[in-house]
């Protein structure tokens, strides 16, 4: 199946990788995939969630347990 948002490219020497991947169907068509990048702000997101666990895990689960001072 191709995608009609994107125009296909008639000279072989100006195409990108992502036009000359072949798609990936699983579960009969329904379920489509190709390989892509991953977007700077999501790997933003993935580093503001790592030091936040790191934040928590010192100041809520560090020190002597319940009871402590």
């Amino acid at each position: 199946m191709t995608d009609p948002t994107r125009t296909p490219n008639t000279t072989a020497n100006n195409s990108s990788p992502a036009d000359t991947e072949e798609m990936e169907e699983y579960a009969g068509g329904t379920i489509q995939s190709r390989h892509g990048y991953i977007p700077m702000w999501l790997l933003v997101v993935y580093a503001v969630l790592f030091i936040w666990a790191l934040y928590y895990l010192v100041v809520y689960w560090g020190g002597l347990g319940p009871g402590r001072v």
